[in-house]
């Protein structure tokens, strides 16, 4: 692996770093322009969690304003959207996107989803000033950074959602036992690591807006459980 990628993955799963710093380590493995990183979609806020710069800050706020653009269709396929001639080829799915980001100094923007299992989180958005082509490695450096957020984007969402109501945050000791058992069950479905079993479970109770236990018992149960299809994974009910 390139030694700017795995730095900035390093940084990403760093706790050192700050949210609103996330896009700079992006920027730095893949040197073509701004970046920025947001949330957004049917379990998350819509919000620019980091930018670099106000020109990235305005490509985001236009697609939201507008609910079209590469970052809705990247998550929306969770797979990479490269717009490499915005002005002189433009998408057709999104005509207000195109005229509305004429008045920026942008030229190519490329989208990548931000995805947690079967969660959708939003994306990264990388603009160039002029039109331009991504080498594959860049692709793939791209998307790799991009699946390493969704780790922090979706905690971050679920620390602001116990923040807004407490009754999402449970402290029985029971309830702790029976999200570990569930966890042993997520991991011997899928083969992914303790804290990411954990994760899922904590995502699923946090899309859902119930308590950890709840979805636990129903893992338990056997009434909810994931299923891995190559790198994707899907919530089996």
């Amino acid at each position: 692996m390139d030694d700017a990628v795995d730095r900035a993955l390093r940084a990403i799963r760093s706790t050192e770093i700050a949210d609103d710093d996330l896009s700079e380590p992006f920027q730095r493995a893949v040197p073509v322009g701004g970046v920025s990183v947001s949330s957004f979609g049917s379990i998350v806020a819509s919000e620019t969690i980091s930018a670099t710069d106000d020109t990235a800050f305005r490509v985001d706020e236009i697609q939201f304003d507008l609910a079209e653009g590469p970052c809705w269709t990247a998550l929306r396929h969770r797979a990479p959207v490269l717009e490499g001639d915005i002005v002189g080829n433009p998408n057709r799915e999104w005509p207000a996107f195109n005229d509305a980001v004429r008045a920026e100094s942008v030229r190519a923007v490329f989208a990548f989803p931000i995805v947690f299992g079967p969660f959708p989180l939003g994306a990264v958005d990388i603009y160039a000033p002029r039109p331009t082509e991504l080498r594959g490695a860049q692709v793939e450096a791209a998307a790799a950074l991009a699946n390493a957020l969704g780790r922090r984007v979706l905690r971050r969402a679920i620390r602001s959602a116990q923040d807004e109501d407490e009754a999402l945050v449970d402290q029985n000791p029971f309830s702790r036992r029976v999200v570990h058992q569930a966890t042993g069950v997520v991991l011997a479905q899928l083969d992914v690591t303790p804290e990411d079993a954990y994760l899922l479970i904590q995502g699923h109770a946090f899309a859902r807006r119930t308590p950890m236990r709840q979805v636990a018992e129903e893992i338990l149960a056997g009434t909810v459980r994931f299923e891995k299809h190559g790198d994707l994974i899907e919530e089996v009910r």
